[in-house]
């Protein structure tokens, strides 16, 4: 079977778009090879700065000829159904076409349409140029004197060569031949751009890899991940130090080279005064390096260390939409991987860093890693320019005053300062909303109403819910919006705050996600409880709901926060009442919608007890539109799937859902019910021993649904079990007797009443 190289090569791909592009790359040739009547036996793709590349194996070298029936309209049809029969089959009259009959449907056309198999080769030659222009780059661009005349070829940068290449590694291969824009496709490549730049003819895939290597291009991308990070790890190690891993860091430098050059580059002991969290950023935002610290001792990790947990989703979903130029923006906040200063900092950063070069140089990289360390010099001094600057006073402190006696603030102090300005500039968090400081406000005071409930200080919360925006305004969030709540908590530190109050100015933006850690100190629930509920009544109050996949403010990520701090805390809260706690900071709009924001609440906690395994059909038999305590009906859940798993769950399911449909059925009909049972309309002591079993188990279930034991709802139940299955054997429902069947399907009625205490059973599976 033969097999196909190809290789598309240009000037440097985007790191950040090459490992998508490289996978497009083999859908779209693939998928249109089997839609051309090929099939293959393994297909990967490959990439590198300068070169998406393709090595399918095994590929059929013709497609099957093909040979098919296409029935047309009957004989008698008008000629117009006629004549698009023809255009369909490809037929230039009725006389080409066949007739076949029909016993029932009488004499119609039928078209025995055969298509030759065509040849590999020729149906490569057809896609490759088809799909080279309509391949699906986020940005591409024209270029030469060809971009000037209308539907020249884009690329994402220029296409400077094409290499296709096909047959059996028994044979010779074949260069599969087109052209695309004065592109001709070859046997040819070449190799690094300054260590081997001239031509490579290329047979097949094994030695196209062989001789890219000789002439120092690595083409697997995560082969060259995995030559960086070893060679960065021991490099830090023969120095003394650790490597500060970081994936994302890790994709992006292997990206930029095709040779990995490891090398080594340093700066001044005075920079680490800077946090480390700033360092790191700095340096991997600005030179895309990696850092190293200094190995703890075993002793010094058992005190201090504590593991990083989930780290908070990437980008900058903003929240701010402000009006006034230079305007702090409130962003997603994401935890640096490796560094998370409230789950566990990294051990004490060393002045060392690792960087990637792309060429082997004659010094040993010894100019390369010092004209690295002279970009990151300059870029730590403005970083410490502006992690000095935060700690200093504002220069517009008594324009500052009117705002520190609204919120209580002490303008002695950084932070206070901070947030002093942000509301004296009145900064517009949404121009429906009003300003981040009216925001500010209103979640100091659901913050102090939340405290007692979920066992917090509410002084501390209040004082942690002023602060938690200050450090928007500081210099290094507005340099690296991704340590907002990081730095707030830093200098809340170094201000002499309490620790919960530092630790909730950071943890309150938590978890951003499904993998995100979520806060467990009462302060931070408080304030993060407060945060995410005003921005979700807040714009349900002015009708900016998500719609299908749009969600521009986050809204879906608050409600799954809310729903995971309540539920991983096992915290009981009413949300109904606090929607309207909430709603009461409006002076816009109104919350009239709060039967469908518990909605939008119960849809992410659906989604959340399906990620965790739960069975959807429990979910929706517990969940009612009034539930509004997502504590309670997890609890109900787990009760019920534990109920359900026994065979007096299994059985009992079995019967109230008899009862439940014959109810139903009834119900549809409108047949007369009895509005209460009656015992002395009893023929049989089925009914008897029925009614009396249900009369138990509603008062004792009821008793243990007051007290939210309900596995003990679940066991009361229980003992309906066998009266049920007895009545259905023994007894008819359906009695000639008017008066008593409608007597019999109110003892119906009430089993489902007594059942829908816990869970409405009519909607369970089996």
């Amino acid at each position: 079977m033969p097999d196909l190289l190809l290789e598309l090569r240009s000037e440097e791909i985007p790191a950040r778009m090459q490992r998508k592009a490289a996978g497009d790359l083999r859908k779209m040739l693939t998928d249109g090879l089997v839609e051309a009547g090929l099939t293959y036996e393994a297909a990967r793709e490959y990439w590198t700065p300068r070169r998406l590349a393709l090595d399918i194996r095994g590929l059929t070298a013709r497609s099957k000829d093909i040979r098919e029936e296409i029935k047309g309209p009957s004989t008698t049809a008008p000629e117009q159904a006629v004549q698009g029969f023809l255009r369909k089959a490809g037929l230039s009259s009725v006389a080409e076409a066949h007739v076949h009959s029909d016993p029932k449907k009488g004499d119609f056309y039928v078209a025995h349409v055969s298509k030759p198999g065509r040849a590999a080769e020729e149906i490569i030659a057809g896609l490759v140029p088809d799909i080279i222009r309509n391949f699906p780059w986020p940005k591409s661009m024209r270029w030469g004197p060809a971009s000037a005349k209308p539907g020249s070829l884009r690329w994402v940068r220029p296409l400077q060569s094409i290499l296709c290449t096909f047959g059996p590694e028994t044979e010779e291969p074949v260069v599969v031949d087109f052209e695309i824009d004065g592109i001709r496709s070859g046997n040819v490549t070449y190799g690094h751009r300054f260590h081997a730049p001239g031509e490579i003819t290329v047979r097949r895939f094994d030695d196209y890899v062989s001789k890219l290597e000789a002439a120092k291009v690595v083409l697997d991308a995560d082969r060259r991940k995995e030559i960086i990070l070893a060679d960065a790890r021991n490099l830090a190690f023969a120095n003394g130090l650790d490597l500060v891993e970081d994936e994302g860091l890790l994709e992006e430098v292997s990206g930029l080279v095709e040779w990995p050059v490891v090398l080594m580059g340093a700066f001044e002991d005075a920079f680490l005064a800077i946090p480390a969290e700033v360092i790191r950023l700095t340096i991997r935002a600005n030179q895309k390096c990696f850092v190293t610290s200094r190995p703890i001792s075993p002793l010094e990790g058992e005190m201090s260390a504590k593991p990083t947990e989930g780290v908070g989703t990437t980008g900058r979903d903003s929240l701010s939409h402000t009006e006034d130029a230079g305007a702090p923006h409130e962003t997603t906040p994401s935890a640096l991987p490796g560094i998370s200063p409230s789950r566990g900092e990294i051990s004490e950063l060393s002045n060392r860093f690792i960087l990637t070069a792309n060429i082997e140089a004659s010094d040993g990289g010894k100019e390369i890693a010092q004209g690295n360390g002279k970009v990151v010099r300059a870029r730590l001094s403005d970083a410490l320019y502006f992690w000095t600057t935060d700690q200093g006073d504002l220069p517009d402190l008594a324009e500052l005053e009117a705002s520190a006696r609204k919120f209580g603030l002490d303008l002695k102090k950084p932070l206070d300062q901070r947030i002093a300005r942000l509301d004296h500039l009145n900064v517009t968090f949404h121009a429906k909303l009003g300003t981040q400081g009216a925001r500010v406000e209103r979640i100091r005071r659901l913050a102090e109403e939340l405290a007692p409930l979920v066992g917090a200080d509410p002084a501390l919360a209040a004082r942690a819910a002023v602060l938690a925006k200050a450090d928007l305004t500081t210099e290094v969030v507005g340099e690296f919006p991704e340590l907002q709540g990081a730095m707030g908590r830093k200098y809340a530190l170094l201000q002499g705050e309490h620790p919960s109050v530092a630790a909730a100015i950071e943890e309150h933006y938590k978890p951003q996600g499904p993998s995100d850690y979520v806060p467990s100190d009462p302060v931070s629930i408080a304030v993060a409880l407060a945060d995410k509920l005003d921005t979700l009544v807040g714009f349900w109050a002015i009708d900016e709901k998500p719609t299908g996949s749009k969600d521009p403010y986050a809204l879906r990520r608050a409600a799954l926060g809310v729903v995971r701090i309540l539920v991983e805390n096992r915290i009981r809260l009413g949300l109904t009442t606090i929607f309207g706690s909430a709603s009461m900071n409006y002076t816009v709009g109104n919350i009239d919608q709060v039967r469908d924001l518990l909605a939008f609440f119960h849809d992410r906690l659906k989604v959340y007890l399906r990620d965790q395994g739960a069975r959807h059909d429990l979910i929706d038999a517990v969940i009612t539109p009034q539930s509004d305590d997502l504590l309670q009906i997890v609890r109900r859940v787990e009760a019920l799937g534990t109920f359900l798993d026994t065979e007096n769950g299994k059985n009992l399911l079995a019967g109230t859902k008899r009862a439940a449909n014959i109810l139903a059925a009834e119900e549809k009909k409108k047949t007369a019910i009895a509005e209460t049972v009656e015992p002395a309309l009893f023929r049989e002591d089925a009914e008897k021993s029925l009614f009396a079993a249900v009369n138990q188990a509603e008062k004792q279930a009821g008793e243990a649904i007051q007290n939210e034991d309900f596995s003990a709802a679940m066991l009361a139940l229980s003992v309906l079990r066998e009266p049920v299955d007895s009545f259905f054997e023994r007894v008819l429902v359906n009695d000639e007797d008017q008066a008593v069947r409608a007597n019999r399907l109110a003892l119906l009625a009430r089993i489902r009443a007594a059942t829908d205490q816990v869970a409405d059973f009519s909607k369970i599976a089996g």
